[in-house]
């Protein structure tokens, strides 16, 4: 049996797969089990911040490795402590708890907001106002807390206590959160999963003030925009505002699983002693990669990100066949006169990997995508959209 008819009689059927076998890579290229290689312009979902088999990375694993792979929570570890420490330094929170995804670094938030809120307001105030065209995961609590109907569908009943507003109606957001009394706001400043949807920096703003106002948290889901992906350490600061929960996953780790919520000074201490926990939630070796992918999200790394954004957005708009450019940094989605999927199609065939998000072109590139690989990138993109 060939590994796609392996896969299709023991894997779960949730994944409509691309028929490519990925066997190895380097960096932005990955290489399939003919031989073709591919430039990755997705990075495994915004995942694979420095690309494949990054040499600082696969040292720093391997040298956690060989001290220990895991211990629980019962016992401290080096990585923990400082990828903790190196997360407040750099975004001013205090306190982070671990998990192991997107998803449960929201869920954490989730509990974090309603906790909060019981203790100050009462239990009545547990109302999570989220917005619509989000998405915030895919357990039944984040799936409640994602504004789009057709993820709900199957799933019934969701988790009660969330209401989706209209991004961009500060009097919508207003009222819901007057009349549920809400226990926090919840948003994506990029709607990612909701087609790349940079949203209204001025919404943003004045739902952050609404929120401080009337001590409701502003929770921020960092999971796809965090970790250098826009040109800044997290979306948020672009967007001027102070979370006081920020979600994010993903890129963090660099290829490994590791979520992480971080909580601002009014919320530091909500929780106390078993009102939450994780098995692999700070594993070392996660927390080892993180470490080294974090220590290089400098400030001029940063603005390199920022530099081959502005590169990529000169390249496609106005291009043939595409009709608007959204995002913000390596975080790209191109509306296309062509189907979204026909692109990506052409696009695999000519050596490149892109995504879709709705009906767009989605990109994701390494952080350190090399500009020959970029260039390659574009070209290939552009005559795949005429």
């Amino acid at each position: 049996m060939s590994i796609f008819e392996i896969d299709k009689q023991y894997v779960a059927g949730t994944y409509k797969r691309f028929p490519i076998e990925i066997v190895s890579g380097k960096g932005s290229v990955v290489t399939d089990v003919y031989g073709k290689q591919y430039v990755d312009m997705g990075s495994g979902i915004a995942v694979t911040s420095f690309g494949i088999a990054d040499d600082v990375w696969q040292q720093a694993i391997i040298e956690q490795i060989g001290k220990v792979q895991h211990m629980s929570n019962l016992y401290y570890t080096e990585p923990c402590a400082l990828l903790a420490e190196m997360l407040c330094e750099k975004t001013g929170m205090k306190k982070v708890f671990f998990s192991n995804s997107g998803a449960e670094a929201n869920e954490c938030a989730i509990k974090a907001a309603r906790k909060y809120a019981a203790e100050k307001h009462g239990a009545d105030h547990f109302t999570i106002v989220t917005m619509k065209n989000g998405f915030h995961g895919r357990t039944l609590t984040t799936l409640a807390a994602t504004g789009q109907d057709h993820y709900h569908e199957l799933f019934q009943p969701l988790t009660p206590g969330f209401v989706s507003v209209t991004p961009g109606d500060f009097d919508e957001l207003k009222k819901v959160c007057e009349e549920t009394k809400a226990a926090a706001i919840m948003l994506e400043c990029i709607q990612g999963e909701g087609g790349v949807l940079v949203q209204d920096a001025d919404y943003i703003r004045a739902a952050a003030e609404y929120a401080k106002e009337n001590d409701i948290l502003l929770v921020v889901d960092e999971v796809q925009t965090g970790n250098g992906r826009t040109g800044a350490l997290y979306s948020y600061m672009k967007f001027g505002v102070e979370p006081d929960v920020v979600s994010t996953a993903k890129g963090l780790a660099g290829g490994l699983p590791l979520g992480a919520t971080m909580l601002n000074e009014k919320v530091q201490n909500v929780f106390g002693y078993g009102d939450h926990g994780s098995t692999f939630g700070g594993n070392p070796v996660c927390c080892a990669a993180a470490l080294s992918i974090l220590n290089r999200l400098t400030n001029e790394f940063l603005a390199e990100v920022s530099a081959k954004a502005d590169y990529l957005r000169s390249e496609f708009e106005g291009a043939e066949g595409i009709e608007a450019v959204s995002g913000m940094g390596l975080m790209m989605g191109l509306k296309t006169v062509k189907p979204a999927g026909e692109v990506v199609k052409a696009c695999m065939d000519n050596g490149v990997l892109c995504l879709t998000a709705k009906d767009k072109v989605r990109l994701l590139p390494a952080l350190n995508i090399p500009m020959a690989e970029l260039e390659k990138a574009a070209k290939v993109i552009k005559e795949a959209c005429k």
